[in-house]
C-alpha cells in the first residue's frame, strides 16, 4: 500500500494535501484512534481519487465513519461545481438512499420490558426481511411508477401514514425531477415486489430506550424525554436501486470507458449531459421508493404494536437521507454557490435557518440519526452551522465497518453474537445466524467514538443517546 501524506491539522481534524493530479485536498475529521483504522484499508487512496476527477470543488471531506468503498470511500462526500461537475453511481452508492428513520413513541421502558421479545417477534412476523422477495402490500405497476414519483407522500395519501410523517421527513420524502421513463424495467421488476421490507445485511429495525439526554432543550422540542421508546428502522431502496446504479454504471461505461480515470469503479458522466441527467432523475426515483419503502414499516409497526397497546402512539422525529446527491447552495471562497453535493454513507447536517428545513426544525437546525451497530448505543444529534462551514453540511451516518463481511464469517460465530446480546439484556431477532455473524458489534467502529469526535468538531452536537432493547435483522 502506497504511503500517503497526512498533515494534522488539529485533534481531529488532518489534511492530505492536494497532489498533481488531485484538483484539491482531502479534509479528514477523526480522531488518532479512528484514523488508524481507516489506515487498515484503503479509504484514504479512495478519497485521493475522488479528489481527481472534473470539476470537484474546495475538498473531499472523509467523515469519521469512513471505510472502503465501491469506488469511493464510504463516510466520504463531494462537492462538484454544477456547470463543470460530473456524477459518479460510485460516489453515491449501490443501495441508493439508504437512509434512517426514528419513531418517538408514547411508551416507557417499563411498559414493555416484560414483553419486548414477544414484541420483536411479532414485529418480526409482520415487517418482511431478507435478501429476497417480500411486500407488505400489492401493487399494480401504475402504483409503482406513481411511487417513483411521489415516495413517501404516496403512501400517506392511500392511507398508510399521516402527513406529519413526511413533514418529519427529509425532503418531505419526494425528490425531484424523477421520470420514471429513466428507470429501467429490470430496475422496477426487482422492487415490485419488496416494498415494504427490511433487506438484509446493515439493515435493521430496532426498539430503543432513550438512554441520556445531552440537550434538553432541543430534546423538548422534538419531544424525547429519559426513559421513553424509540423505534429505528435503517433501510433503503432494496433491488430497485442496486439495479438503478448496475445499469447507469453500464450505460457510462459504454458511452465514455474508464481508460482516463483513477479507478474504473468511478465511471461518471457530465452532469449536465443527458446521461447525468437521467442518471440523476433514476436516483431520485429510487430515493421516493426508498422513502415509501420506511412510510410502509411504520405503518406496519403501528398496526402491530396497537394490538398490544390500543393507545399506542410512534410519531416520526426524522427521516434521513444516506447515499445521496443533492443540489444545495454553500458558501465558497466568500461566495454563495450552487453545488451538488453527494454523500455516500454520509448525513446532511443543516443548521438552524436552512429554508430546506422542515418547520418543527428550522429553528434548531435538523435531526441527525447516527446508528450504532448491532447492540451498541445511537445517537440523535443536531445540525450545525460549523457543518456548512467545514464539511458542506454533512456528518457520518453510522459506527462503519472495520472489518469485512467475510472476515467476520470467518472468525465470528452468529450463535455466539446472539448470546453476547442475550446477556446484555437486548433481544435479537434474525433472518440467519450467518447474518449475526456478519453485523456483528466487533466488525464496525466505536460508535461512541464517531459521536464524540462529531460533536467535537463541531459538525453534528449531541442531543440523546439510545440504547438498545430488542433488535430485528434481516
Amino acid at each position: 500500500m502506497v504511503e500517503i501524506k497526512i498533515n494534522k491539522i488539529n485533534e481531529n481534524e488532518w489534511e492530505i494535501p492536494k497532489t498533481e493530479k488531485m484538483n484539491v485536498p482531502v479534509k479528514i475529521f477523526a480522531s488518532e484512534k479512528l484514523l488508524e483504522k481507516m489506515k487498515e484499508d484503503i479509504t484514504f487512496q479512495q478519497a485521493q481519487n475522488m479528489a481527481m476527477l472534473p470539476g470537484v470543488v474546495k475538498n473531499i471531506v472523509v467523515c469519521p465513519d469512513a471505510h472502503q468503498g465501491y469506488g469511493a470511500c464510504i463516510g466520504g462526500v463531494v462537492a462538484y461545481d454544477t456547470e463543470k461537475g460530473v456524477i459518479s453511481p460510485g460516489e453515491i452508492g449501490y443501495d441508493i438512499n439508504c437512509s434512517v428513520r426514528v419513531l418517538k413513541t408514547n411508551l416507557i421502558k417499563k411498559d414493555i420490558l416484560e414483553r419486548k421479545k414477544e414484541l420483536l417477534h411479532s414485529i418480526f412476523r409482520s415487517v418482511p426481511s431478507g435478501v429476497g422477495e417480500g411486500s407488505i402490500i400489492k401493487i399494480s405497476k401504475q402504483e409503482l411508477n406513481e411511487i417513483l414519483k411521489e415516495g413517501a407522500q404516496w403512501a400517506v395519501k392511500k392511507g398508510y401514514g399521516e402527513k406529519e410523517d413526511y413533514e418529519h421527513t427529509e425532503d418531505y420524502g419526494k425528490l425531484s425531477p424523477a421520470n420514471i421513463e429513466d428507470v429501467s424495467d429490470r430496475a422496477k421488476a426487482r422492487g415490485f415486489k419488496q416494498l415494504g421490507s427490511l433487506g438484509s445485511g446493515n439493515h435493521f429495525l430496532e426498539i430503543q430506550e432513550v438512554e441520556e439526554v445531552f440537550d434538553k432543550e432541543i430534546a423538548k422540542k422534538w419531544g424525547l424525554e429519559k426513559g421513553q421508546i424509540t423505534i429505528m428502522i435503517h433501510c433503503g431502496s432494496r433491488g430497485l436501486g442496486h439495479q438503478v446504479a448496475s445499469d447507469y454504471i453500464k450505460l457510462m461505461e459504454d458511452k465514455y470507458g474508464f481508460e482516463n480515470l483513477p479507478d474504473r469503479e468511478l465511471i461518471n458522466a457530465p452532469l449536465n449531459s443527458e446521461l447525468g441527467k437521467k442518471y440523476f432523475s433514476a436516483m431520485n426515483c429510487a430515493a421516493n421508493f426508498a422513502f415509501c419503502n420506511k412510510q410502509l414499516i411504520t405503518y406496519r409497526i403501528r398496526e402491530n404494536l396497537k394490538h398490544y397497546f390500543p393507545n399506542f402512539k410512534a410519531d416520526v422525529i426524522y427521516d434521513v437521507c444516506h447515499n445521496i446527491a443533492k443540489i444545495e447552495e454553500h458558501v465558497v471562497d466568500g461566495k454563495k454557490t450552487k453545488l451538488c453535493i453527494n454523500r455516500k454513507g454520509a448525513t446532511r447536517s443543516f443548521g438552524p435557518g436552512r429554508v430546506e428545513l422542515p418547520n418543527f426544525c428550522r429553528e434548531t437546525g435538523q435531526p441527525i440519526i447516527l446508528p450504532g451497530s448491532m447492540g451498541t448505543a445511537s445517537y440523535i444529534l443536531v445540525g450545525t452551522k460549523t457543518a456548512e462551514e467545514k464539511t458542506f453540511a454533512s456528518t457520518p451516518h453510522g459506527a462503519g465497518r472495520v472489518s469485512s463481511r467475510s472476515a467476520a464469517l470467518r472468525d465470528l460465530r452468529g450463535e455466539d453474537i446472539k448470546k453476547q446480546l442475550n446477556d446484555k439484556g437486548i433481544d435479537v431477532e434474525a433472518g440467519s445466524v450467518r447474518g449475526l455473524a456478519e453485523e456483528a458489534p466487533q466488525v464496525y467502529k466505536d460508535i461512541d467514538e464517531v459521536a464524540r469526535v462529531s460533536d467535537a468538531v463541531g459538525i453534528g452536537k449531541l442531543v440523546v443517546r439510545l440504547k438498545p432493547l430488542a433488535v430485528m435483522k434481516g
